[in-house]
C-alpha cells in the first residue's frame, strides 16, 4: 500500500452509477427548447453502471440504467461524482442482452 490506491468493491445489492451529463438546453420531441434552468418534477435520469455488488442480478458493468437521482448517496472518487444505490432503486436497464424488453431502443 505504498501508493495509497485502493480498489472499490461494492457490497451486497449496491450499485455505483456515473450520471450522464445532460447539462444545458435540450429539445422536446415536438421541437420546444427547454432551458437548462427549467425544473422538472420527478425526472428520471440515465447513468452508467461502474460497480456492482455480489448480490446484484439484473445489471452488469457498463449497462445504462434509468433511475431517480433524488435521495441517492453521492460519492466523489478521483474527481468524478458517482451515485450509490440499491439495485431495487433502478427503474430500467438498457443493454445489448435483451430478455424481456419493451421493443424501444436508445
Amino acid at each position: 500500500m505504498a501508493d495509497g490506491k485502493l480498489e472499490i468493491q461494492m457490497l451486497h445489492d449496491r450499485v455505483m452509477v456515473r450520471v450522464a451529463n445532460e447539462a444545458g438546453e435540450r429539445r422536446s420531441s415536438g421541437g420546444i427548447l427547454i432551458p437548462a434552468t427549467a425544473q422538472v418534477a420527478k425526472r428520471l435520469v440515465w447513468g452508467e453502471v461502474c460497480g456492482a455488488g455480489s448480490h446484484v442480478r439484473a445489471v452488469q458493468l457498463g449497462d445504462r440504467v434509468l433511475f431517480s437521482a433524488d435521495d441517492q448517496y453521492e460519492v466523489e472518487v478521483q474527481g468524478h461524482a458517482y451515485l450509490v444505490m440499491r439495485e431495487r432503486d433502478l427503474h430500467a436497464v438498457a443493454n445489448e442482452r435483451p430478455e424481456h424488453g419493451t421493443g424501444l431502443y436508445l
